[in-house]
């Protein structure tokens, strides 16, 4: 009576209930197996960690247990550990079963606690077996690995052993736009100014989507190396083929700098033909402003600045594409649902004006 009680609790999404009717299921009639399982699950769920690792234990540490039960047992039970961050317990539980019926299962959630506990080393290891055992690329991911362990390298000063990850990452996956980023960075800090260039422009070959993100890099390479115009004409021709808000951020505001208002003018206002977006709008007015000498006619054109300025704002965010997560600054590693390469290098004006 108790178990269909449960079970109607269940279909009416009552679970509070139900997790009520099933455990006088269980008290009365403890070799109820499945219901062990079912309730370990229901409490996992509804995030009590405690009662599901104890559910699942007990079933672990039944003699009566079948090897086939007291596996599916021990993997529930590495999942409980897993969510409660109890990890190091959750990876012993899963490198046991790394050899069962739940191999590849268990060895995506040991690739998930590499992750977490950024043992990027073991992390790529693990990718591997994954790419091995479902024939499922895994290039991006361990490309990423690499770089993760590039970026620890360089921030220990060792630029020779992160080159070597960052190398290697472009062999995992040859469109790795970070690494040809971090790779620019490094010849940037050696003063090798020219390679770095030939790192940052191979972005457009890989992805120009990202081009927007070593554009300011490359006009600082060109303006140390005394060939802004060179750099600014490159950045022009980039924008023309393929327009994206930050490109037209950098381009404005560097022409601005270099050629004066009337040349920064012209160039948004040209984009703006080509483009309509709010940010190119407001770059608009801010060149009108500069150039413009008549007080009151100034205050006005701020007024309007000010008023598309606020809306800009709002939607200059990156959105992530696995979970909807917005930042305002970019990742490669989204914080919210932990993808990789989950964020277009595109604010969410330009997705909200695509058709």
């Amino acid at each position: 009576r108790s178990y269909f009680k449960g079970l109607n609790f269940l279909l009416n999404e009552q679970p509070d209930k139900a997790i009520e009717s099933f455990i006088e299921v269980v008290k009365v009639d403890p070799e109820t197996v499945e219901l062990h399982f079912a309730l370990g699950s229901l409490f996992r769920r509804r995030g009590e960690y405690d009662r599901a690792i104890r559910m699942h234990q007990n079933l672990v540490a039944r003699p009566d247990l079948g090897a086939e039960q007291k596996l599916a047992a021990a993997f529930e039970l590495a999942q409980d550990y897993l969510k409660a961050g109890i990890l190091d317990r959750a990876e012993e539980l899963f490198a046991r079963l790394e050899t069962g019926a739940h191999a590849t299962e268990a060895r995506r959630y040991l690739l998930e606690i590499f992750q977490q506990e950024k043992d990027w080393a073991r992390a790529i290891v693990m990718a591997g077996r994954l790419q091995d055992d479902s024939g499922e690329s895994r290039a991006r991911e361990i490309s990423q690995f690499l770089c993760e362990l590039a970026a620890s390298e360089t921030t220990h000063s060792r630029p020779q052993e992160a080159r070597q990850h960052l190398q290697a990452a472009l062999e995992a996956n040859r469109k790795s736009v970070r690494a040809s980023i971090a790779l620019g960075d490094l010849e940037r800090a050696a003063g090798n100014l020219e390679r770095a260039i030939e790192h940052w422009q191979r972005v457009e070959s890989q992805n120009p989507a990202y081009l927007a993100l070593v554009a300011p890099r490359l006009l600082d390479a060109y303006r140390q190396a005394a060939r802004l115009e060179a750099g600014l004409t490159l950045l022009a021709g980039y924008l023309e083929r393929y327009p994206s808000l930050d490109l037209l951020d950098t381009v404005f505001q560097t022409t601005l700098e270099a050629k004066g208002a009337e040349a920064a003018y012209k160039l948004v206002r040209d984009e703006l033909r080509r483009n309509p977006t709010l940010l190119g709008l407001d770059r608009l007015l801010e060149a009108q402003i500069v150039a413009d000498t008549h007080p009151e006619r100034r205050r006005d054109l701020e007024l309007v600045r000010n008023l598309v300025h606020s809306h800009t704002r709002r939607l200059a965010r990156y959105r992530c594409e696995e979970c909807g997560f917005k930042a305002r600054q970019f990742h490669w590693h989204c914080p919210a649902c932990g993808g990789w390469e989950s964020y277009p290098p595109r604010r969410t004006e330009e997705f909200d004006l695509s058709p």
